[in-house]
């Protein structure tokens, strides 16, 4: 049985959906005359979903866990890689359960159903929709791509409380944080009908009223500059004041152990992004091929601009900072990957350089808290950079795609930038909100329950060998 699914990434004004025109009641007359298509799969497309999933799989395993491993000192490097690993593992067995039920189901506007439970009806025949009507892909890919997602965010979070805190509160912590955070919000913004569902006006407007709260605003987020980036930053900030600042530091050299790991971690990053992002087209399709590009092309332009920015500030250019610029280009674009044209991803992924080495040195500084790998200076900083300026040069007039009407099956016409951003800011207000308040009451929990930090001689003689009795290096 042909199955319709509420996909991520590409959204629309709503006021757009009930605006009555010509165009809109032709549609509406073929629409009364002419049957839907069934939902066919696209085996292009479904070759490409399975590649893109595998590819965000590899941004957590090894990718993030290099990156963050390397920035560590020595005696806390299999600690990083431990936590890294175990909560890819933990989220994707809690995404098949209860996950994926709760955030890509109809129900409420912050939580889906437990129809789903343990991908109940969930066969190799189901079909997932795409962004094109009568085209899908299957769901058990779609299933996979979205839980590595999640499983991402998750392992984000750690680098800000890295090298103090209890693995079993990392667990703990995240079982809540994921429940009560990461579901709600990928509800909120990526659940919607699918294109079958936009018929007419009529049908657009109920189709809509069963999507999630922040896709009913409008807001756009083409693969998680939300969902993920600002979710995960705004938890490790609240995890770094609560769990508090690592002995000796401010004083004592906290420098990274193995740069080269760094790298390596980075260079995987960028390479599993491109189906992080492009993926989330859904499609072996020209908008794919432009998210590709851009991310391509952002990251690229942000190692040059943060490169640059801190050869002059520091008189001589780091290997850390370029990598930490490519990171910052890769948030930065993230929600605006398909959305916006190759000038705008150039121009912010050159603004991120420089709003990311702000963001880890002034920002943090302002803020007084010890984020040990500048989870919210880079995370945080340019997801909501990202996140604003997708506003921005979306718009059609700045070389954007604009907002696709289904209805009438093209691009609406009077796209308004300041509008837009008002709707971006929403969703980034909603999101820092919601995660922080969730991440509070989780770590406040956790402390209760088993305790966040390990004691001053733990700490001091490190985490491999405390917490997991192992060395990352034999001399």
């Amino acid at each position: 049985m042909v199955k319709k699914w509420m996909m991520a990434g590409l959204t629309m004004l709503p006021a757009l959906l009930v605006t009555p025109s010509w165009a809109e009641e032709v549609a509406q007359v073929q629409a009364a005359v002419a049957p839907v298509a069934a939902m066919t799969i696209n085996k292009g497309d479904n070759t490409w979903m399975l590649l893109s999933a595998a590819l965000v799989i590899l941004m957590s395993i090894p990718g993030l866990a290099l990156f963050y491993g390397g920035l560590v000192r020595a005696k806390n490097m299999l600690s990083v890689l431990m936590q890294v690993f175990t909560l890819f593992c933990l989220i994707c067995v809690l995404w098949v359960i209860y996950g994926y039920s709760l955030a890509f189901t109809e129900g409420g506007n912050f939580y889906g159903s437990f129809s789903k439970v343990l991908l109940k009806g969930v066969t190799p025949d189901s079909i997932a929709a795409t962004f094109s009507k009568g085209v899908g892909v299957s769901e058990l890919i779609y299933v996979v791509f979205q839980g590595a997602f999640a499983a991402i965010t998750c392992g984000l979070i750690v680098g800000a409380f890295a090298e103090r805190i209890k693995f079993a509160a990392v667990l703990l912590f995240s079982v809540i944080w994921f429940t009560f955070a990461y579901i709600p919000l990928a509800h909120m913004v990526w659940y919607w009908a699918g294109p079958d569902a936009y018929t007419s006006a009529e049908a657009a407007a109920t189709a809509t009223a069963t999507a999630g709260y922040l896709f009913q605003h409008g807001a756009l987020d083409f693969a998680g500059g939300t969902v993920v980036h600002i979710n995960a930053a705004v938890a490790g900030l609240v995890g770094a004041y609560l769990v508090g600042k690592r002995l000796g530091y401010g004083r004592d050299p906290m420098t990274p152990h193995s740069l080269t790991m760094t790298m390596i971690g980075a260079s995987l990053l960028w390479f599993g992004w491109f189906g992080f992002n492009a993926g989330s087209a859904l499609e072996a399709s020209g908008i794919a091929a432009l998210a590709f590009i851009n991310t391509w092309v952002a990251p690229a332009a942000a190692a040059l601009s943060w490169t640059l920015a801190e050869w002059v500030m520091k008189g001589r250019p780091s290997l850390l900072g370029a990598a930490s610029g490519a990171v910052s280009g890769l948030v930065v674009i993230t929600p605006a990957a398909g959305f916006v044209g190759v000038g705008g991803g150039l121009v912010m992924g050159l603004i991120s350089g420089v709003a990311g080495l702000w963001g880890v040195h002034g920002l943090k500084r302002l803020l007084g808290a010890d984020d040990s790998l500048d989870v919210f200076g880079v995370h945080g900083v340019c997801g909501i950079l990202g996140a604003l300026l997708t506003g921005v040069f979306a718009s059609p007039d700045l070389g954007g795609t604009g907002v696709w009407d289904y209805v009438t099956n093209q691009v609406a016409e009077g796209y308004s930038i300041l509008t837009q951003v008002k709707i971006q800011a929403i969703g980034v207000g909603v999101t820092l909100l919601w995660s922080g308040a969730v991440a509070a009451i989780a770590f406040k929990a956790v402390d209760m329950l088993v305790g966040l930090r390990v004691n001053g001689d733990a700490e001091r003689e490190g985490l491999d060998v405390t917490s997991h009795g192992e060395k990352a290096y034999s001399m």
